[in-house]
């Protein structure tokens, strides 16, 4: 089975890098370039995970992340913070907020596919420690 991924980040680059390696990989990938436009694809179609940027303008991904969790309809999907913003109490406050997993930029290929694979419970080809 295919995993649904929502991918949301204002630049443009990163959306199509990580929608690149993941679909490189089978999977399914919509992007959202803002909080906002991320809520509405979460209501038309439910991913499996949602990978979240931090650091956007109009909301914030701590407030996206908020809406997704406060929402009984979208509050079972993991989401994944991808962000820079790597300090302790930016990391705290992501799992303060709800968030299954945190990832920060730069991030390889490698940290993507494990990440998902921790949160929907399954193993992605790449995604293990290199033997």
């Amino acid at each position: 089975m295919t995993a649904r991924v929502l991918v949301v980040d204002d630049n443009e680059d990163n959306r199509r890098i990580a929608a690149e390696i993941l679909r490189m990989r089978g999977f399914e990938v919509e992007t959202a370039a803002s909080g906002p436009l991320a809520l509405e694809a979460i209501e038309r179609q439910r991913p499996d995970a949602v990978l979240l940027d931090v650091m956007m303008p109009s909301m914030s991904g701590m407030e996206v992340l908020d809406r997704i969790k406060a929402n009984p309809q979208s509050a079972t999907i993991p989401v994944i913070m991808v962000t820079a913003k790597a300090g302790d109490e930016d990391v705290l406050a992501g799992y303060k907020f709800g968030a299954d997993y945190y990832i920060t930029k730069p991030f390889t290929p490698r940290q993507l596919l494990y990440g998902l694979g921790l949160v929907l419970g399954r193993e992605f080809p790449g995604a293990g420690p290199e033997r």
